[in-house]
């Protein structure tokens, strides 16, 4: 049963990293700031093969800066940070 429960969280994990991508891709933002959101992401990503809980908490916190219009603010134009 637990290895049901991990495969699942897996399953939402994926599905939510999928929709944060689709909406870092399509914000209104400086590309300096998407691609820091961008590399978030990534961070968050290779988090998920190591520690799955932490990386959904730090996905959910990721999506509620998201929603509260929270993001990067000291970058370059180029990315660069």
């Amino acid at each position: 049963m637990e290895r049901d429960d991990q495969l699942e969280l897996y399953g939402l994990v994926a599905d939510h990293l999928k929709d944060a991508h689709t909406r870092v891709r399509t914000l209104q933002v400086p590309e300096g700031v998407r691609m820091a959101l961008t590399r978030k992401l990534l961070v968050i990503t290779a988090a998920a093969k190591h520690d799955l809980a932490d990386a959904a908490r730090r996905l959910e916190r990721f999506m509620a800066d998201l929603d509260e219009g929270r993001y990067p603010e000291d970058v370059h134009t180029d990315g660069s940070p």
